[in-house]
């Protein structure tokens, strides 16, 4: 019992954020894998550097700012 609860707690916490930041991240974790540390952090800057360029980064800044739920867009 306790386990799935903490299992929703978790699920709920990622299904929140936005599928295009977590689709960028998922594909990053999995690309840095096959690369050097020096590759890996290069790769992880540009890829950084995309998602905070994504509209839906904006909207999540300006969701904080605003204390509101962000309302993803999915680009």
């Amino acid at each position: 019992e306790y386990l799935n609860q903490v299992v929703t707690k978790y699920a709920e916490t990622i299904v929140s954020k936005s599928p295009l930041t977590l689709k960028i991240g998922k594909e990053a974790f999995y690309a840095q894998a096959e690369m050097g540390l020096s590759d890996a952090y290069d790769y992880a800057a540009r890829v950084m550097v995309e998602n905070m360029l994504a509209r839906d980064a904006e909207e999540g800044i300006g969701a904080f700012i605003g204390k509101r739920k962000p309302e993803w867009i999915g680009e």
